[in-house]
């Protein structure tokens, strides 16, 4: 509406199941494009048509263009989280970084922090899913590490929580926030302040949750969408 340009935003409750027809539907309902979520990133990429480069390498979409029926899936979910940092004033150059968690997220921001960061560890549970994330990013990069325990955490300067861990009330910590120290960043990428994000500020901790990736991702989607620069603070003010 700001920018003129006829268009809604509308979410979809997609399941698993239905997720070719919506891909489908996409093109038989003529729509500019969607944004793809959980968990529906890694496995719409077999529905499309063409995927950017970066998407593939980080193997999930979370943007679709739709040109005159062709599909092209994106990823803004790395540059959006690096967009966040940029205006918290975060440099991630020369920094060591921790991430919990090996999915579609996590994927994503890794490729760009690894690219910055002096150091890049991550864990997960699942450790085979890790393991594979760490050995791709190991064809591109030479400073990416599996870790099999959050307590080695202590020499790391930003800790990112890249779990739905704390997007519901009661879930388990992702950490012991005993290891959080008053010198660290703590970002959580679930969209609210989290029970992770409230101890690491009782420590002193730099805090962000994932409101400002979601804020840039959705930005950068817009722009694919209509080829314009979107209103930041209209749509700042809108996620509030």
């Amino acid at each position: 509406k700001k920018l003129g340009i006829d268009m809604c935003y509308i979410a979809f409750d997609v399941l698993p199941a239905d997720l070719p027809d919506a891909v489908l539907a996409i093109k038989s309902l003529n729509m500019t494009g969607v944004n793809i979520t959980i968990p529906h990133k890694e496995r719409v990429i077999e529905f499309l048509d063409e995927v950017d480069k970066e998407a593939e390498f980080i193997g999930a979409v979370n943007t679709v263009v739709n040109s005159k029926g062709r599909l092209k899936g994106y990823n803004t979910d790395g540059r959006g989280f690096m967009r966040s940092l940029d205006e918290a004033g975060i440099s991630v150059e020369g920094k060591d970084v921790f991430i919990i968690g090996s999915g579609g997220a996590s994927r994503a921001i890794s490729y760009y922090l690894s690219e910055k960061a002096s150091k890049l560890s991550l864990f997960d549970i699942d450790k085979p899913k890790a393991e594979g994330l760490v050995n791709d990013l190991k064809t591109i990069r030479d400073n990416v590490y599996l870790l099999d325990d959050t307590k080695k955490i202590s020499d790391s300067n930003i800790v990112i929580n890249a779990t739905p861990l704390g997007l519901k009330s009661g879930d388990p910590l992702p950490l012991d926030p005993a290891l959080i120290t008053s010198d660290k960043i703590v970002y959580d990428l679930v969209y609210k302040k989290t029970e992770l994000l409230q101890e690491a500020e009782k420590k002193g901790a730099k805090t962000l949750d994932g409101s400002g990736m979601l804020l840039w991702q959705g930005v950068l989607a817009s722009q694919l969408w209509t080829g314009v620069e979107p209103p930041v603070d209209v749509m700042r003010q809108a996620l509030m």
